[in-house]
């Protein structure tokens, strides 16, 4: 049974690398913005469903149904929050983004859209945001990896770490030779993987072998929503963070209009919802269908391993490389973007040739994969979900105010954003060196000092000139 799943995933591998191939040659001659954004011509499924899949790493097939399984419906919360942050960040932030990005001097990274919003020269801005993408990003890419290590070592026997290299080989390299539509279409290809290997697992358990559930397994109180008020403000405080999440916002900004937005905003968080459903549910019927496991985490894998031959259960297996690497590929090229347009140009090589920021890229790419492969490889690094924990409470805590504030109050200035993405970082990784004993999730007290900083530094220094303001009203006009 090993062997055929073992085949079957190397065939979804080759894929993937086949994926990366075809946009090499396809983008012959294309410039950074091709690279970066896909010249902004995602449609509407594409769109919603690699903003889906690089969000939706492989937590949602095992650290979610993981904590259901042990703990039951109490644990429900950051599901809730996370499906109505994502709501949000595409009903209130993805309209504006896509065209205060566009007015913004044509913006292809988020560093950039924020320096041209408040048409400032200083590179203060996008030094600083270059520098948490890259630290953050390498965090959250070792998160990824370490899920492709896990998953071959518990499904194959497989030597981790050598999992976690051949999974990084082959992520950077239809990373690093596609660009941005490769991981598009990467990510599309593998968020239907998981809905559909999310919507037959527990389904199928629940109609074709009912007779061996044994709901007799559940504990006293397990479908109880009650639990500490420090988890369920933790878990909605989840939500927080797609506001400030690059590597997902940055769809809302390479689609082709916005018309195609509002197909993408319905498909989206259709998505999202249905998969966070379903990963619940499999925690649910998975504990009445295997009972207690020595690891929790593997009630996906050893549920349809269980129920299904080979061939059918490496395609569903296969949706937990599809997980991690949809995540993986958009924070590397995300990373790279940010060095190449953010640090790279405009302080090294002010006149660098489109060719010469895409092979910057690409070498970011490499490096940033090492260091990851790295820290993923290190036994002291820790579990995958804290690693994607600490990357996303420093992302939305840094970047959520000061986008948001910059779609939508025109006082906000360039010292203003400089202050926030500043306080929030450094309130985020300060509360959860200090005071993660409170039980509060660090994204929280993060996302407030950096509102509260981003509009007191506003009020108290200058206001934007008649021009930013002018851009402002620009950005505000549907196109």
């Amino acid at each position: 049974m090993a062997y055929t799943e073992m085949v079957v995933f190397l065939l979804y591998f080759v894929f993937m690398l086949g994926i990366g191939v075809f946009f090499f040659l396809r983008s012959k001659g294309g410039g950074e913005k091709a690279y970066f954004l896909g010249n902004r011509q995602m449609g509407a499924w594409v769109g919603a469903l690699s903003a889906g899949a690089s969000d939706m790493s492989a937590w949602v097939l095992m650290g979610l149904p993981a904590s259901v399984f042990v703990a039951g419906l109490g644990k429900v919360w950051i599901g809730v929050g996370l499906a109505l942050g994502y709501a949000a960040s595409w009903l209130l932030e993805a309209p504006r983004l896509r065209r205060f990005s566009i007015a913004a001097g044509d913006s292809i990274t988020i560093p950039q859209y924020l320096t041209n919003r408040f048409l400032s020269r200083s590179k203060a801005l996008q030094l600083l945001c270059a520098v948490i993408f890259l630290v953050a990003y390498t965090v959250y890419t070792a998160s990824s990896i370490k899920a492709c290590g896990t998953l071959f070592h518990t499904v194959m026997g497989v030597d981790a770490q050598a999992a976690m290299y051949f999974a990084a080989v082959v992520i950077v390299g239809y990373t690093f030779m596609g660009g941005f539509s490769a991981v598009c279409w990467t990510d599309f290809f593998q968020g239907l993987l998981m809905l559909g290997a999310l919507l037959i697992a527990p389904i199928f358990v629940l109609t074709v072998f009912s007779g061996e559930l044994n709901p007799a397994a559940l504990p006293q109180g397990y479908f109880s929503m009650n639990t500490s008020w420090q988890e369920i403000v933790s878990g909605l405080g989840w939500g927080l963070g797609y506001f400030g999440m690059p590597h997902i916002i940055i769809r809302f900004m390479s689609l082709r209009s916005d018309r195609e937005l509002k197909k993408s905003s319905v498909i989206g968080i259709s998505w999202t919802v249905i998969i966070l459903l379903m990963s619940v549910l499999t925690g649910v019927v998975g504990r009445m269908f295997l009972g207690e496991l020595e690891d929790s985490s593997t009630v996906f894998i050893l549920m349809v391993r269980k129920i299904f031959p080979a061939v059918i259960s490496g395609i569903l297996l296969s949706a937990i490389l599809a997980a991690a690497m949809s995540t993986a590929d958009s924070q590397l090229l995300a990373s790279a973007s940010a060095f190449a347009s953010d640090v790279y140009k405009p302080v090294f090589r002010q006149k660098a040739s489109d060719r010469e920021m895409l092979w910057a890229g690409r070498i970011v790419v490499v490096v940033i994969a090492l260091v990851a492969v790295a820290i993923a490889a290190n036994p002291a690094s820790g579990t995958v979900m804290a690693l994607v924990e600490n990357a996303w409470g420093v992302f939305g805590a840094a970047f959520g105010p000061v986008i948001m504030l910059s779609l939508y109050w025109k006082r906000l200035n360039f010292a203003g954003a400089l202050a926030g993405i500043t306080a929030g970082a450094l309130g985020d990784i300060g509360w959860l060196v200090f005071f993660k004993s409170t039980g509060v999730y660090e994204i929280i007290p993060g996302v407030l000092l950096g509102l509260l900083a981003a509009i007191l530094v506003s009020l108290a220094t200058k206001a934007p000139s008649q021009e930013v303001l002018k851009l402002y009203r620009q950005g505000k006009k549907a196109q």
